[in-house]
């Protein structure tokens, strides 16, 4: 795994409280955290219970009488 170049900011006691990173290295890591999310969301749907082709005739019937 690459090292992710960083930069801290620190406060007058000499603390750090921030870190500063190049855009490219921010962007990887976000596109990182959206798809890790799109697939947690993904597999939570997998889990889901899926309606049969008669069952799904009859949920949109209703949907019609609905409107």
């Amino acid at each position: 795994m690459k090292e992710i170049e960083k930069k801290y900011i620190l406060d007058e006691q000499n603390k750090k409280i921030a870190v500063q990173i190049d855009i490219g290295t921010f962007e990887k890591i976000e596109n990182i955290l959206e798809d890790h999310g799109l697939f947690k969301l993904i597999q939570e749907d997998n889990e889901k219970e899926y309606l049969n082709l008669n069952e799904a005739k009859e949920f949109y019937k209703g949907l019609d009488k609905a409107n």
